[in-house]
């Protein structure tokens, strides 16, 4: 086993890590990120130098962090922004009482910046017009069955896989993607991801404004799908993920006890401008959710079709 890289960070702030990067955790069976039982946090990723796999441990008063693979320096380099040091949430003010108290409560959420485009952009196509349930499993199966083993200590890294580079997405047959149940549009929308890799990849050195856009000149890639991106490649404190079926019925709820639709959570946004998605992430972390009034959503099998 190679000796892993290292380093100690400590943050000028309250981190909490869980919050921090929770958001990269595509569903509790994720196999590019773990919890271990000793409270480690860890992370199978593709950087632009190769795979590679990091453990963040607080510890100090900070994070000790250790990298295996060709990638590790590069994700030690970026360790700060990932963990949030380019956020600022001292921008922030709360005006609504429930957000005002969320603020207070976690005083440890800070937005992360991955700076990896295709990593976030190819699982929020996934979740695109399905459950939450159905996304997380195809993601899941491709990373299984497509992707590489993570690299790193066998007694923790386990079945983590760290996702397939773009030639291998490119490869995968259409039986495969049918498998995972991911339908034809989906699948497609990814392809022509992966088969403009570099030009992805740039959008990370852009304005999040300028990374949105390059991202929706792809077709298949909407307003949607490039806000759940830049969220997570950027921290972009204000991309509001529009075209939500659930989001803005929950905003509305919770700060005017009625559901509203896209124009609405925007207007009830608006005080927020330039710090909407902290504004977002505050709200949910409350747990207010507007009472069910239809069935849930019933999931779609595409393998069945």
């Amino acid at each position: 086993m190679d000796t892993p890289r290292t380093r100690h960070w400590v943050p000028n702030a309250p981190l909490d890590l869980d919050l921090v990067l929770g958001p990269l955790r595509r569903g509790p069976g994720d196999p590019a990120f773990r919890v271990t039982p000793d409270g480690s946090l860890w992370r199978a990723t593709r950087t632009p130098d190769g795979p590679a796999t990091l453990r963040l441990t607080p510890r100090d008063g900070g994070v000790r962090a250790e990298t295996w693979g060709p990638g590790a320096a590069w994700l030690l380099d970026r360790l700060p922004e990932l963990l949030g040091a380019h956020d600022e949430p001292a921008g922030f003010t709360p005006r609504h009482r429930l957000v005002h108290e969320a603020h207070r409560r976690h005083p440890g959420l800070r937005l992360c910046r991955t700076g990896l485009v295709l990593e976030s952009l190819i699982p929020s196509i996934l979740e695109q017009k399905v459950t939450s349930d159905e996304a997380y499993r195809a993601w899941r199966l491709l990373l299984q069955r497509y992707g590489e083993p993570a690299p790193g200590p066998a007694e923790w890294v386990g079945r983590m896989r760290v996702m397939p580079a773009p030639r291998a997405w490119a490869l995968i047959p259409s039986w495969g993607w049918h498998q995972a149940g991911v339908d034809a549009k989906r699948s497609a929308t990814i392809l022509r991801a992966v088969r403009a890799a570099a030009r992805m990849e740039e959008a990370a050195a852009m304005t999040p404004e300028r990374a949105a856009a390059r991202l929706q000149a792809l077709p298949g890639i909407g307003p949607w799908t490039a806000a759940e991106t830049v969220q997570r490649t950027h921290g972009d404190p204000d991309a509001v993920t529009v075209g939500d079926l659930h989001l803005p019925g929950v905003v509305g709820h919770a700060l005017t006890g009625a559901r509203t639709d896209d124009a609405g959570m925007l207007e009830l946004l608006a005080p927020y401008a330039g710090q909407r998605h902290r504004a977002v992430r505050l709200i949910l972390l409350t747990g207010v959710r507007p009472p069910r009034r239809a069935p849930r959503f019933a999931p779609r099998d595409f393998r069945l079709i």
